[in-house]
């Protein structure tokens, strides 16, 4: 099978690990640097049982993903960076949502009260569980009950977050501090929001400052520059669950959520990497080379 193709898999509970985890260390060792690389939505794996309820096929849903970011960060544990990266599809189990953060019009059955999200991310279709891929299409047939939701927290989010937790206090533990960065890819239209005369080629999202220190923003800003690149901060993405979650920069826990113009290395209409993705991926790597060199003794009273 073609790498760049989605992958049908069979039932969900007999795949292999819903993630895929690098870490720069060998087993036992702390890890060498602060660094901890996410991927959430890279994930190419639709099980059968999510096909067999949906009403589009996998390579319409795979529009949601943030297609080869997965690839695109995969050098970074040979630079130091612990990296996870989700394998089953967004659309099958959003991890940059809060477990049950559901739509209930979705379902057949009543969901239990804690799962009744009312945010803006649930009223766009977009909840832990999507209602519909990036074009507004609908993805099911039908509705789904609670157990199929609670069978996909179980076997991918709940996992994916608890090593992810694991990762960050590692580095915490090793270095007194950890900084994680999300990384994400985001369409061309979106990098032409707010008016600009010229499309972004990456946004940061710190949450306004509430998810990480200003200098470590300041400084993957300037690093990106330095390379070449376009760089906005919080607009049209300020940061998700994960960097709201686990970005915590008064416990010496930050979080950078990076957003990459999938123009920069994907051809959008045929889903497959262009003359651009070797590049990117270079690029990306002198970051982390960079960052894992740095001096972030301030991060430890910041």
């Amino acid at each position: 099978m073609n790498a760049w193709e989605p992958i049908v898999a069979g039932d969900a509970a007999a795949c292999a690990d819903p993630f895929d985890l690098r870490r720069a260390q060998a087993d036992g060792e702390p890890p060498p640097t602060p660094l901890v690389f996410a991927s959430p939505h890279s994930g190419r794996l639709y099980p059968d049982d999510m096909m067999a309820a949906a009403a589009l096929d996998a390579v319409s849903i795979r529009r949601s993903e943030d297609a080869f970011v997965d690839d695109l960060i995969a050098g970074s544990a040979g630079l130091g960076a612990s990296v996870i990266a989700a394998r089953f599809a967004r659309a099958y189990i959003d991890l940059n949502r809060e477990a049950f953060e559901l739509d209930p019009a979705m379902f057949a059955d009543e969901l239990p009260e804690f799962a009744r999200a009312r945010t803006a991310r649930v009223a766009a279709g977009l909840g832990a569980i999507a209602r519909v891929v990036s074009e507004g299409q609908e993805i099911y047939a039908r509705k789904l009950t609670f157990a199929e939701a609670r069978a996909r927290i179980e076997g991918a989010h709940r996992p994916y977050h608890s090593a992810l937790t694991r990762l960050i206090a590692e580095a915490h533990a090793a270095h007194g501090f950890a900084i994680l960065i999300d990384w994400h890819s985001m369409p061309a239209a979106a990098a032409k929001a707010g008016g600009r005369e010229r499309p972004c080629d990456i946004v940061l999202g710190d949450r306004f400052g509430a998810a990480c220190a200003g200098l470590l923003t300041a400084r993957v800003e300037r690093e990106l520059e330095a390379l070449g690149y376009r760089v906005a901060r919080n607009t049209p993405y300020a940061g998700g669950y994960t960097t709201e979650h686990y970005g915590r920069p008064a416990r010496r826990t930050h979080a950078l959520q990076i957003e990459i113009n999938r123009a920069l290395y994907l051809d959008e209409a045929k889903l497959v990497p262009t003359g651009g993705f070797d590049k990117l991926k270079g690029d990306i790597e002198a970051l982390t080379r960079t960052l894992a060199q740095a001096d972030w003794s301030a991060l430890k009273s910041a």
